[in-house]
């Protein structure tokens, strides 16, 4: 049986329609279950939709629909820009599904029974758009923590989880599991924030609104957003307090929860915790990943710089803003996104490197060999050793860098193979060779070497880049080259096949005239 391996994404809130800062979670989470199912894992891939909560019916109160019309409406355009992105998910959740209404109920009412939940009455200081309470101590500057947005004075009664009962269980897991909590910058954050000043108890209902999951043993009271929201991870496989399925005793745990670096706290306090109360086994690892900023500035409507992932998609194609998206993002640190970076990168990585090796490699086949592959002959060079030992190196380094979540050092561990294989097509002139018969065979090696390493670069980026991928395999004729086990020797092509007519993977932009039409699509007067 192949290892199993289970990541999910956080659920996007059903509040609008989703910027190109949130669409980079789901990119990010699919190019590393792509790569796993690559290296025979048996993958499960979970995203979905939060579609409960007071700032929901408010939403829909102004544009003057039901809640569910809302969220229906909100939900089949955040699935619509999954698809767009090629997510490749096995399961699309939806809080407002049937069956996770009725099992949240359940684990309501069972930590309510046993007495990891009780009733009591509320009074704080509420935060709608992060829908959260706070203290007047964890204000800054009179203002919400999270979002930095007014806070208004609640007073309500409520249901509250027993958070403390369970602290001490929490710290000597994440003290145990050092690899819990990722980067080590975010598990600093959540132990010396949240954890040494000691928890307070988590209200888990309100009364206040209606649009949520009916607390069935108390009229009038919804279950509040963390345990509905945070359960989707364990109702999506089946999970049931009176009996669970096969899909949740084949999955769980997660080994990844990708999340944004803003809802840490919420994955590593408050649903462990609940797991705990639970008595089931606790993720692996969450990632907390950066946040992606316009220049240095977040996004939002308001400010009227906000950047939609489907209108890149129409000006650049999917795979380029994947690759953007992928390539551009440190692990650790906030990553920015310009117009101007992405025609830039498009150009340096996509069209001059990477469609330029592939295009020049095929190419000179059909020049001098009638598209014929030919066979390596003779000895090797240096350059020929430099450039097969890079080749073999890359699926290793690959995987170590995608393994800790760093896809950026992959995409330039890529590059820098794409790279160097050009730099081969210059030390070695082709084009020089194919005049002297006598060096037809060393001719007939060096252009093998270039399509092989075109066959690992078409391997190895089909989770960054699914149909560019699939494009270089098939212009090499390469068949079924796929999953990492294709590239443990160099030289998996066959000398003899019958290489495709090449055409460009990417074609070269005009800087002017690709951020004008960008700019224009997005409505921006000017870039």
């Amino acid at each position: 049986m192949p290892q199993k391996f289970y990541i999910t994404t956080a659920i996007a809130y059903t509040s609008r329609k989703p910027h190109i800062g949130n669409s980079y979670e789901i990119v990010l989470t699919d190019a590393i279950a792509r790569f796993k199912r690559m290296a025979g894992f048996d993958v499960f891939f979970l995203t979905g939709t939060d579609e409960h909560g007071q700032k929901i019916e408010d939403c829909a109160k102004q544009a003057g629909v039901s809640p569910k019309e809302y969220v229906d409406s909100i939900a089949a355009e955040i699935r619509t820009l999954c698809d767009l992105l090629g997510a490749s998910y096995n399961k699309f959740i939806r809080t407002t599904d049937d069956y996770h209404e009725k099992v949240v109920q359940k684990i309501f009412k069972k930590l309510y029974e046993q007495g990891d939940i009780y009733k009591s009455k509320y009074e704080g200081l509420y935060c709608v758009p992060c829908e959260s309470f706070f203290t007047q101590s964890q204000l800054v500057d009179g203002k919400c923590p999270d979002c930095g947005r007014e806070v208004s004075p609640a007073t309500e009664e409520a249901y509250f989880l027993r958070l403390g009962k369970y602290q001490k269980r929490l710290e000597d897991y994440i003290e145990q599991n050092p690899d819990f909590i990722y980067p080590e910058s975010r598990k600093r954050e959540m132990v010396n924030n949240f954890l040494k000043p000691g928890l307070q108890d988590l209200c888990v209902s309100r009364s206040s609104f209606t649009w949520g999951v009916p607390v069935d043993f108390d009229e009038g009271h919804i279950v509040y957003v963390w345990i509905d929201a945070l359960s989707n991870y364990i109702t999506a496989l089946g999970y049931d307090p009176d009996g669970s399925g096969e899909l949740f005793e084949r999955y769980w745990p997660a080994d990844a929860h990708v999340i944004g670096k803003d809802i840490l706290r919420f994955h590593t306090i408050y649903w462990p915790i609940l797991l705990m109360a639970l008595g089931q086994e606790l993720p692996h690892k969450v990632f907390g990943h950066p946040w992606l900023l316009l220049g240095e500035d977040k996004m939002s409507k308001s400010k009227g710089n906000v950047i939609y992932a489907d209108a890149l998609v129409e000006e650049l194609g999917v795979d380029a803003v994947r690759w953007y998206l992928l390539a551009e993002m440190p692990h650790a640190q906030d990553g920015s996104i310009t117009l101007e970076r992405v025609v830039e990168r498009y150009n340096a990585d996509l069209a001059n490197v990477l469609g330029n090796l592939v295009q020049r490699s095929i190419s000179m086949v059909g020049k001098y060999f009638g598209g014929v592959l030919p066979a390596p002959q003779g000895e090797e060079s240096a350059q020929d050793r430099e450039l097969k030992e890079l080749a073999l190196s890359s699926l290793p380094a690959v995987s170590e860098a995608i393994d800790g979540f760093r896809l950026a050092d992959a995409c330039e561990l890529l590059i820098e193979l794409a790279k160097r294989a050009n730099k081969y097509v210059d030390e070695t002139a082709p084009w020089v060779l194919a005049k002297d018969e006598d060096l037809r065979g060393r001719l007939g090696t060096v252009l093998y070497n270039l399509i092989e390493v075109c066959r690992f670069l078409g391997v190895l980026l089909e989770p960054f880049m699914p149909a560019t991928a699939k494009e270089i395999l098939r212009q090499l004729n390469a068949g079924d080259s796929v999953g990492t086990q294709s590239l443990a020797s160099f030289g998996g092509i066959a000398a003899g096949t019958e290489l495709c007519a090449p055409s460009p993977l990417f074609a070269r932009l005009k800087p002017e005239e690709a951020l004008a039409s960008i700019a224009a699509r997005l409505g921006w007067a000017k870039v």
